[in-house]
C-alpha cells in the first residue's frame, strides 16, 4: 500500500489526540514516526533527489534531551529533601528503555511508525529499540512545533507522574529513599515533634488488605495537627512511606519557614 503526505497527516490524527496536541507543522510528526529504513529506501527508489529524506533519528536526539531536563527539573522540584544520589537514581529509572517502552506501547506508538519492508517483516512494529526512539523523537517534535512548555506537559503526563505514582502506591518508592527518615531529619532540623501515624481504616479480605495511614504534623507543641498525609497501601510501611511523603512536600511548599525555625 502507498501512504501519501495526506494519507500520513490523516492517520497521524489518531496520535495527535492520544498525545493532546495539534502539530501546526504535521511534518514534524511523520518526521518523528518516520524510521531510518523507510527513509533510505525512499532514497533508494528516488536516488535523484538532492536532499537526505528526513528521518526520526535528529529528533529522537534532541527528545532525549528534553525527556532529560524535564525530568530532572520535575524530580528537583518535587523531591527538595532528596540527595543528589536519590535523584540520580529516580531520573536513570524514568528515562529508561524500560520504563519508556511502557509508555510507547500505552500510546500504541507503533501502528504510526513509518518502516521500511524489511524492518515491516522483521516485526519493527514491536521491537523495544524502535519505538523507545520514536517516543524520544516525538518528544522532539513537539517541542519544535509548540515550545518546552507544551513537550513539558507531554512528558509529565504521560512519562513521569504516573510512574512516580506507581512507585508510591506499590512501595518501589522505598527502594530509592525512605521517606520517613527524610520527615523525621527535616522535623528534627526544624525542631518540631515528630508526627503521628495513625491507622484509619483497614479493608479487604486477608489475604489482600489495604491500610489506610494518616500521617499528622503538629509544629507546636500544642499538639494542634497543622497538615495530615492520608495514603493507602497494600502494606501499613508503604501507606506511613506516602504518607511521609505528602506531609515532606507541605514542607517544601512553605520552606522559609522551616528554615526560620531552623536557625
Amino acid at each position: 500500500m502507498v501512504f501519501t503526505v495526506t494519507t500520513y497527516t490523516r492517520e497521524l490524527a489518531g496520535l495527535e489526540e492520544t498525545i493532546g496536541h495539534v502539530f501546526a507543522s504535521p511534518e514534524l510528526l511523520r518526521q518523528a514516526v518516520t524510521h531510518s529504513s523507510q527513509a533510505r529506501e525512499i532514497e533508494a527508489v528516488a536516488p535523484v533527489l538532492a536532499e537526505r529524506t528526513g528521518d526520526n533519528e535528529q529528533l529522537e536526539f534532541l527528545g532525549d534531551a528534553v525527556l532529560g531536563l524535564v525530568t530532572a527539573e520535575e524530580l528537583f522540584r518535587r523531591f527538595p529533601e532528596f540527595t543528589e544520589g536519590q535523584l540520580s537514581k529516580l531520573r536513570a529509572h524514568l528515562v529508561s528503555k524500560n520504563h519508556l517502552i511502557n509508555v510507547a506501547e500505552r500510546l500504541d506508538l507503533g501502528k504510526y511508525l513509518r518502516l521500511g519492508r524489511g524492518e515491516e517483516k522483521s516485526g519493527g512494529r514491536n521491537k523495544s529499540a524502535i519505538l523507545v526512539d520514536a517516543l524520544e523523537a516525538v518528544l522532539g517534535a513537539v517541542y519544535l512545533d509548540a515550545g518546552l512548555e507544551r513537550a513539558r506537559d507531554l512528558v509529565l503526563t504521560h512519562i513521569v507522574r504516573p510512574e512516580l505514582q506507581e512507585f508510591v502506591s506499590t512501595g518501589k518508592a522505598s527502594k530509592i529513599t525512605d521517606y520517613k527518615s527524610a520527615l523525621q531529619e527535616t522535623l528534627q532540623a526544624a525542631g518540631w515533634p515528630q508526627p503521628a501515624y495513625v491507622l484509619v481504616r483497614e479493608t479487604g479480605p486477608e489475604h489482600k488488605k489495604t491500610f489506610t495511614i494518616e500521617a499528622r504534623l503538629s509544629t507546636t507543641s500544642d499538639a494542634n495537627v497543622e497538615f495530615t498525609g492520608r495514603a493507602e497501601g497494600p502494606t501499613k510501611k508503604n501507606a506511613e512511606q506516602d504518607a511521609a511523603r505528602q506531609v515532606l512536600e507541605y514542607l517544601a511548599s512553605r520552606v522559609p519557614a522551616v528554615n526560620e525555625v531552623s536557625r
